[in-house]
């Protein structure tokens, strides 16, 4: 066989590997999108309730919230119990926050970016546990790091669009002290009690009922 007739059956063998190929990455490619967005809907679905899944102690405290966690885990572990770092961050408005002037009252402080889908997810609920609590008894704090993909003017948006009622602030990862600046997965909430020290670090989303269990519990 010449070699031009060799060649020329070659071709019909590439192009159904080149079909095969291109098939194969659209499949992955809108397999991965689906997977996402499906993801987020669980996410956007989650209710906003005062209850918990799982417990019906109107008073449960810190071990059994966690032991019915669903959609979170415990965080830095070695920080719970020990006095927050002290910190100072400018937000949204302009107002100074130094966490130490929140001494006497619950805090909580919350790590999330406007790109993040479970964070987003979580500001209703966020919302709701400012208008529950009030400021007397909680001071909540979010606290956005800025990036290249998670811009001052982005983070101003997000905060405009969703009309959200507590402080927000933006700030480089670097001003932050650990264990802050050390926060990779998000979204993530530091509960801080009166005393200043850290009652819980959690890591992925809360419901509602979940943020103020936490807030109210004794610390353990």
């Amino acid at each position: 066989m010449s070699e031009e007739k060799k060649k020329g059956n070659l071709w019909p063998v590439v192009l159904i590997s080149v079909i095969i190929l291109a098939s194969t990455v659209v499949y992955t490619a809108v397999k991965v999108q689906t997977a996402q967005e499906a993801g987020e809907r669980t996410h956007e679905h989650m209710p906003v309730s005062e209850k918990i899944e799982g417990i019906k102690n109107p008073k449960p405290g810190l071990s059994e919230i966690i032991s019915q966690r669903q959609r979170w885990d415990v965080a830095y572990h070695k920080w719970i119990g020990k006095a927050a770092p002290d910190f100072t961050v400018t937000d949204l408005e302009g107002k100074v926050h130094k966490l130490s002037d929140y001494r006497g009252k619950n805090v909580m402080l919350v790590f999330w970016a406007t790109w993040c889908a479970p964070c987003i997810s979580e500001v209703p609920h966020i919302k709701a546990l400012k208008t529950i609590l009030g400021e007397d008894k909680l001071k909540i704090l979010g606290i956005s790091y800025v990036t290249p993909n998670n811009l001052l003017s982005q983070i101003k948006g997000f905060a405009e669009q969703y009309k959200i009622n507590y402080s927000v602030a933006a700030t480089p990862r670097n001003e932050m002290p650990a264990p802050f600046s050390q926060i990779n997965g998000i979204p993530c909430s530091f509960f801080i009690d009166p005393a200043g020290n850290i009652k819980l670090a959690t890591e992925g989303t809360l419901s509602l009922g979940e943020m103020k269990a936490i807030v109210l519990s004794e610390s353990q």
